[in-house]
């Protein structure tokens, strides 16, 4: 099994220390989600996890290979890909633009168009909007795009910040349930998300993060209640 695995990060920003050891694991074909509170480090773990920001201590392992010290380009190379919240994509530009961004770590041309190819013979609503530019789709359909221009490099590992964020009720369970799916197509998840009740239906292990320490760690099945949920998710005593 492919692992990735974080190991007691320490990170932040400028002199503000914003996570304080904390370490996650996540395995191939399965999804795992975080919750904290806003505020607490969940979207700093996968910045630091993807390269986008520098670990101060700590370090990152996919599949034993050390990435700590790796710029963001090189991580998604080795085949782990970062999806931000909203999706990132490029407004300005057409959905076939935007997938071809997501490819921009390829070197063959013809490789590029054969992936690419392949992603929209899965999503022919994407293939039907090719030349619409991403700021004029739904929010549904941004999201569609964001995940396949992510799909385009075939990553190991995904890293979602939030997907569910901004979207209706309807949205946000499908755009859940897309997740769920790269997952039995064997590509590992690592996701935060806001949506606590709809992730955990999707997740297969989940963490619990309390001003930017590790407060839980386990299965969805290992919490008996919401109310014992939601005394680790505010920091209450249990």
């Amino acid at each position: 099994m492919t692992r990735l695995i974080a190991s007691e990060i320490v990170t932040g920003y400028a002199n503000v220390e914003i996570l304080h050891g904390v370490s996650v694991s996540a395995g191939d074909g399965e999804v795992t989600c975080v919750f904290c509170p806003n505020g607490c480090g969940k979207s700093t773990l996968l910045k630091a996890i993807a390269g986008s920001i520098p670990t101060w201590r700590g370090s990152v392992e996919l599949d034993s290979e050390n990435l700590t010290a790796l710029p963001a380009h090189e991580v998604v190379a080795r085949g782990l890909a970062l999806m931000p919240q909203g999706g990132g994509v490029f407004r300005q530009l057409s959905v076939r633009d935007n997938l071809r961004m997501g490819g921009y770590t390829l070197r063959s041309r013809e490789q590029l168009d054969e992936r690419i190819t392949g992603l929209l013979e899965e999503s022919p609503r994407l293939r039907e909007r090719l030349s619409v530019n991403a700021g004029d789709l739904s929010g549904g359909e941004q999201m569609m795009l964001a995940i396949a221009r992510a799909l385009v490099v075939q990553p190991r590992f995904m890293l979602f910040d939030e997907p569910s964020a901004g979207l209706s009720p309807k949205l946000a369970a499908e755009a859940l349930a897309r997740v769920a799916e790269l997952a039995q197509r064997g590509v590992g998840v690592l996701m935060v998300e806001q949506n606590i009740r709809e992730a955990m239906r999707v997740a297969d292990r989940m963490y619990v993060l309390v001003g930017g320490t590790r407060r839980f760690e386990g299965r969805p099945a290992d919490i008996e209640d919401d109310r014992e949920l939601m005394q680790l998710y505010l920091g209450a005593p249990a």
